[in-house]
């Protein structure tokens, strides 16, 4: 699926399913909130937290594609084309850091 196809198909499910979006701070709201969740699960997963039975309903894949489900969202009401964003980023990081990465003594 490319980024178009599912800005379209996270569209059709807001207007089918959802109602309509919410408003551009609720959403920037809940973004914060499943990037919290997904930092969680790092914290246990990778870092130095234990996990508690509460934490065990928590998928990592799942985690991702809420905050990827936001992001479309947050794209959609303000009119952004996303996979023309990316392309542009990307670039922009290719020239900007063509260099950088692979002469970074810290990366070896």
């Amino acid at each position: 699926m490319t980024l178009k196809e599912l800005q379209s198909r996270v569209d059709g499910w807001i207007k089918e399913k959802g109602v309509r979006y919410f408003n551009e701070l609720t959403n920037t709201t809940i973004l914060m909130e499943e990037v919290g969740e997904f930092a969680r699960i790092m914290a246990r997963e990778y870092g130095e937290q234990s996990y508690k039975d509460s934490d065990l309903k928590y998928d990592k894949a799942d985690e991702l594609a809420d905050i990827i489900f936001v992001l479309v969202c947050l794209a959609n009401q303000m009119d952004l084309d996303l996979e023309t964003a990316i392309v542009k980023n990307l670039d922009k990081k290719s020239n900007r850091d063509a260099d950088r990465h692979q002469n970074n003594p810290k990366l070896k």
